[in-house]
């Protein structure tokens, strides 16, 4: 059962960046109005966020890249948090309800627990055996 749950997680988050490193491209417009102005090269960023989603998505569909793409993809989501914090703090420029900018925050950090599992990078191990005397 365990297989098969870890097994749709993984083709969640595979058609989750799958979509998002489209969407860099397909709405480049709207991508890179999310980039915080201090990042340099705004366009540029946003066609490399978009082909490490997309590299990150193919990566974890071969089973000997899964764990290197799994790693990415973290910490590829953990560097696109300033563009999410921005999008929060000027809302008002966008058409997106408050409660989901707000929401997205947490679903990060789900979403980092979901390709950590479904990559095997967060395994379950048992604690080491102590011997008292």
């Amino acid at each position: 059962m365990e297989k098969h749950l870890r097994s749709a997680g993984l083709g969640l988050v595979i058609v989750f960046f799958l979509l998002g490193g489209i969407a860099h491209f397909a709405f480049a417009e709207a991508e890179i109005s999310i980039i915080p102005p201090y990042v340099p090269y705004p366009h540029a960023v946003n066609c490399l966020v978009g082909v490490l989603e997309l590299l990150g998505a193919l990566g974890l569909m071969i089973p000997m890249c899964r764990r290197a793409a799994g790693v990415g993809l973290i910490l590829l989501t953990i560097a696109v948090t300033p563009a999410n914090v921005f999008m929060l703090q000027h809302a008002e420029r966008y058409d997106v309800p408050e409660w989901l900018l707000v929401a997205r925050l947490p679903l990060q950090v789900l979403l980092i627990l979901l390709i950590a599992w479904g990559c095997g990078t967060m395994k379950h191990r048992s604690p080491p055996h102590v011997h008292f005397r």
